[in-house]
């Protein structure tokens, strides 16, 4: 084992300066900056929900959650808690109020004060027109607290996630999210007031006045937004990076199927730790308890990310299903290399998370009239594709089945296979009507697909009385329901160079198990 001053390598948490990075020099020892250090679940708790076993049952058959005893199941042993506390004490780091529910605690300090406390030397890096603070190798954690401490996020500052859409000028093919609803045989005039719909976003705002815009065209009342900031971040409307088109699109797509819900947007950094740490709140709110988490970001899951952040993802998404919240993520917009131009095959994350459900992308072909004739997989063919694959960091859930999911076409193991579900995500043929930044715009990608079937969640559970809650494994065991699913079976998303998969029949590794039909799923639950 590593040892560093009588300090041990914090697992999971090794860094290497990734191709097209170099490094500038050492970052200013006397900037402050404030890290996430998440501890182990409290040693001796009560087993964790199964589940596996829970998410197979008929969700208006399954037990009301009891909030606080599934957040003391799975939050963190004060005791340990106040381990770091002292710990970061002895390097003169501010420590705040922990949050055993989220097994958290903040510290805040100076760079020099990080630099002793975690063994490690932060740098300052530059990447394309961006610089951005960061690390080589693995943070050093006290011997004492080895096991107990399992991430820190916030000493680097390198911009993690992008969103996963495509705005175009506002083209004449265009649909809205109200027709492409009805197309997919969502309920309708169902009144979602009660129900909370939450959004990741990790960059830029809204305007009150486009909403008002897009909504009053719609003819439906414009819902009550919140925005909700999150280390630090807030609504930011006017980001020159383009963010405000993700942040628009995900209010307006979910808004118009869920007539009434009220959307809560938290907005994060768009790092490792803000990631997190806006699901985990997402998850835990007490104030604004949501129906659904919509998460239209993402990266490759082994690029940028450490394990002990892929970890930690993982960990806010169980707590949300545990919570009887389903998250649904988008699978990337860059076919089956996610982006990543080596040659292989990459899934995005965190749609490659076991406890997410995965929003992959179809294109529609209309006739005249505007009905449905046939629905394949999106792919542009120019590096715009749906995301899908299969998982490298995820093994197979036992609800999906060995015989439909391929095995991982470069490494040859077998792993999680994304999307789950699919809709309508195509920027050229079918794409979303929206207002952003004051103007119509046409808008596809994965990215519109979460909040779409965020919508439809809403709806359901305004409909039946019941939350959806972790609904992957029951989708699953109702595949062989009549009409329920559209197979999409043609079409492939692969993007060159990287080797691709194919649609089939039954799930694939492009459109998951296919579209859902809204009214069947509703009857279902």
């Amino acid at each position: 084992m590593t040892v560093v001053h009588d300090r041990v390598a914090l697992i999971g948490s090794e860094r290497k300066m990734m191709k097209g990075q170099s490094l500038i020099g050492s970052a200013d020892s006397h900037e402050k900056l404030t890290v996430t250090v998440q501890v182990r679940r409290r040693p001796g708790a009560v087993e964790a929900p199964d589940l596996a076993q829970l998410g197979k049952q008929r969700p208006s058959r399954r037990s009301a959650v009891d909030r606080k005893a599934v957040l003391s199941a799975l939050g963190a042993d004060p005791k340990d808690l106040e381990q770091v506390k002292q710990f970061a004490q002895q390097f003169k780091l501010k420590a705040e109020q922990p949050d055993p529910a989220q097994r958290t605690i903040r510290l805040t300090g100076t760079v020099d004060q990080f630099n002793q406390a975690f063994g490690v030397q932060l740098k300052q890096y530059r990447e394309g027109e961006r610089t951005f603070r960061s690390r080589q190798g693995s943070i050093f954690v006290p011997r004492q607290l080895h096991g107990v401490i399992e991430r820190v996020s916030g000493l680097t500052n390198r911009p993690l996630a992008q969103p996963h859409h495509k705005l175009i000028p506002r083209a004449p093919s265009g649909v809205t999210a109200q027709q492409v609803a009805q197309l997919y045989d969502f309920p309708q005039g169902v009144d979602c007031s009660g129900q909370t719909i939450a959004l990741i976003e990790l960059g830029g705002g809204y305007s009150q006045q486009d909403l008002d815009n897009y909504f009053n065209s719609a003819g439906i009342p414009s819902p009550q937004v919140m925005a909700i900031g999150v280390d630090g971040a807030a609504n930011s409307y006017g980001d020159p990076g383009g963010a405000d088109g993700e942040v628009e699109l995900d209010i307006e797509i979910a808004g118009a199927i869920a007539q009434g819900a009220t959307i809560a947007v938290y907005f994060a950094p768009n790092t490792e730790q803000g990631f997190i740490d806006a699901v985990l709140a997402a998850a835990t709110s007490t104030q604004h308890p949501p129906t659904c988490i919509s998460i239209s970001w993402g990266a490759p899951e082994d690029v940028g990310w450490t394990a002990s952040g892929r970890n930690g993802m993982d960990f806010a998404c169980y707590v949300a299903a545990a919570l009887g919240i389903t998250v649904l993520a988008a699978s990337g917009d860059n076919g089956s290399n996610d982006g990543v131009y080596d040659g292989m095959a990459h899934c995005d994350f965190p749609a490659s998370d076991p406890y997410v459900l995965s929003c992959g992308g179809t294109s529609l072909q209309l006739d005249s009239k505007g009905m449905l004739k046939n629905e394949v997989v999106w792919n542009n063919g120019n590096g715009w594709a749906t995301g899908g694959g299969v998982s490298d960091e995820f093994l197979l859930p036992s609800w999906q089945s060995a015989d439909e999911v391929p095995r991982q076409v470069d490494s040859g193991q077998q792993g999680r296979g994304v999307p789950d579900i699919a809709g309508n995500a195509d920027a050229m043929r079918s794409p979303y009507e929206v207002v952003v930044d004051g103007a119509w715009m046409s808008v596809g990608g994965t990215s519109t697909v979460a909040p779409l079937y965020a919508g439809l969640l809403a709806v359901i559970a305004a409909g039946s009385g019941a939350k959806p809650g972790f609904l992957s494994p029951y989708l699953y065991q109702l595949a062989s329901q009549p009409n329920l699913y559209f197979d999409v079976d043609s079409g492939s998303n692969t993007v060159q160079p990287a080797p691709g998969y194919s649609a089939g029949k039954g799930w694939d590794a492009c459109s998951g198990i296919g579209r859902i039909n809204g009214n069947l799923l509703l009857q279902q639950i």
